[in-house]
């Protein structure tokens, strides 16, 4: 789930973060985790089949984005994404435009977050200012993506849970980078819909905090989970939705941990 005024939300752009990982003996992991997580979250996970073991998945995405918010043209891209189980990280590799000749890396790891995108893949376009606004934005977009890393509900310790009626809140990081998503459910009990109410639009001043959502649909069993296999991302700018990204799923696997095999890879 990007944006971009041109291929991902201009909110989450560059800047450092120090992120610990936290692994524990697979034998202890579910006890932890029925401990620490409320039980409406504890419930998610179990619905949407995470166990542990898992510590990235990888997938792949096809579908069309905006360059710029308020134009009506679309580009189509291909991209491949990693979402991290144990920590909130991720990489987000695209191309795009005629014969792909655009290419855009958006990430979140230990070393900090980037935003670049380059023509003919080594012609610098834009990079992304380091921030606490574009650190701020990337864990927004990871915190609303466990749709697609249903196993980090089980295993990121960094992840705070709380539930607000038929809601679950899920916040990650502190002071000017500390992040929250609201997350919906659907009738199935599972992850629908992600809000923000103030994520920023650009890593240097003026951040200009809007609101901004993401949609889950088209659910499949797949790898032993349920996994939304379509989403769509918007803003709300003066009380009108822009959507700016649509994308589906093509491949989908789970990198396990080594002592606990890949009997759940699946393609």
């Amino acid at each position: 789930m990007s944006n971009i005024s041109a291929v991902r939300p201009p909110a989450v752009r560059e800047g450092n973060i120090s992120i610990t990982k936290v692994l524990a003996p697979m034998s202890s992991i579910d006890d932890q985790c029925t401990i620490r997580l409320p039980a409406a979250v504890h419930d998610l996970a179990m619905r949407l089949g995470a166990r542990p073991g898992a510590c990235s998945v990888m997938l792949t995405q096809t579908g069309r984005m905006k360059r710029k918010i308020e134009v009506d043209s679309w580009m189509s891209f291909s991209a491949t994404q990693t979402i991290s189980t144990q920590a909130c990280e991720f990489d987000w590799r695209a191309r795009a435009g005629p014969l792909g000749l655009i290419s855009a890396n958006d990430a979140l790891k230990d070393d900090g977050a980037r935003f670049d995108i380059f023509a003919l893949g080594i012609i610098p376009i834009a990079r992304a200012e380091r921030s606490a606004a574009l650190i701020r934005g990337e864990l927004m977009r990871y915190l609303a993506e466990l749709a697609w890393a249903p196993d980090a509900i089980l295993l990121n310790p960094a992840l705070r849970w709380r539930a607000v009626g038929e809601d679950l809140l899920v916040s990650a990081g502190s002071g000017d980078t500390a992040a929250e998503v609201r997350l919906s459910l659907d009738e199935n009990g599972r992850i629908a819909g992600a809000f923000a109410p103030d994520r920023p639009r650009s890593a240097s001043p003026p951040n200009l905090p809007t609101a901004w959502r993401g949609r889950f649909w088209d659910y499949r069993r797949h790898a032993n989970r349920w996994l939304p296999f379509a989403a769509e991302v918007a803003w709300d700018i003066s009380g009108s939705e822009r959507v700016y990204w649509q994308g589906t799923i093509g491949a989908w696997e789970i990198h396990s941990l080594p002592n606990a095999g890949c009997a759940d890879r699946g393609g």
